[in-house]
């Protein structure tokens, strides 16, 4: 799904996302910041014929040519990359307060997000935790499960400061997957996602884009926030029927407009 790129910093100390713990929201953001890994879809990837630049390349191929903001979405609004270097997209409402950590040990290790649910696009779906797999990719949920959604365990909790991350499949090979219709989402749409611990995290849309794999956003998807946020991301663009694969990415954003519990 995701194809950011690891930096030096995340050669040296790769035991910051194996740990078990989230600890504090700071330390593990820049974690996440410095080892994001790839995405392993399930399917393996094969690399695209040189010469075959996706529609997102091309557009990335002059970056002073792309949006300096990540755009709203919605009907009759084509998804495309911003700028590299632009920041998140700004809050489509006015935000909340972030949940406060869960501070003791025992708590932590049993909260978890458990549902998400999206009106828009008729979602309500099961999380489960993903981690690292042992070639260092970020997981995905298995394909045999393709309604149930995969939360980055070693992001935030919902609700909590900084990006929550969670990623879905699009497809599989006997068809539509949890987010098929992600791409239809538009700045001001709700996204619930419900907690273990009986806390309720409402985010809103602030912006949905689609972007090449091979370009993927990094900074601006899992870089620290000073709001509690949401990251959605599945795959997009052009289809390899053999691999199973996709060239692109959708990430949508969004940011806590409500909570409850």
């Amino acid at each position: 799904m995701t194809q950011p790129q690891k930096s030096p910093t995340s050669r040296a100390m790769p035991a910051l996302l194996i740990a078990g713990s989230l600890g504090g929201v700071g330390v593990i953001m820049v974690g996440l910041l410095s080892f994001i890994p790839p995405v392993d879809d399930g399917s393996g990837s094969v690399p695209l014929a040189q010469g075959e630049p996706t529609p997102v390349q091309f557009q990335n191929a002059g970056a002073f040519q792309l949006a300096p903001t990540v755009g709203p979405g919605g009907d009759n609004v084509p998804l495309t990359p911003a700028r590299l270097e632009a920041p998140p997209p700004l809050a489509a409402v006015p935000t909340v307060a972030a949940i406060p950590p869960v501070k003791s040990k025992k708590a932590k290790a049993k909260t978890r997000p458990t549902r998400i649910r999206i009106p828009k696009i008729k979602v309500s779906s099961r999380i489960n935790p993903v981690k690292l797999t042992k070639t260092g990719a970020l997981g995905t949920p298995p394909l045999s499960k393709p309604n149930v959604t995969g939360w980055y365990n070693k992001s935030p909790l919902p609700g909590e400061l900084g990006p929550s991350i969670i990623n879905g499949h699009v497809s599989t090979k006997k068809g539509a997957a949890v987010f098929k219709r992600l791409n239809e989402l538009a700045k001001g749409d709700h996204i619930y996602v419900y907690r273990s611990d009986g806390k309720v995290a409402r985010y809103t849309v602030s912006g949905i884009e689609q972007v090449s794999k091979k370009t993927f956003p990094t900074n601006r998807v899992y870089g620290n926030t000073n709001d509690a946020q949401l990251r959605l991301i599945t795959c997009g663009g052009v289809f390899n029927q053999k691999a199973h694969s996709y060239t692109d990415n959708i990430v949508v954003y969004a940011t806590l407009s409500k909570k409850k519990g």
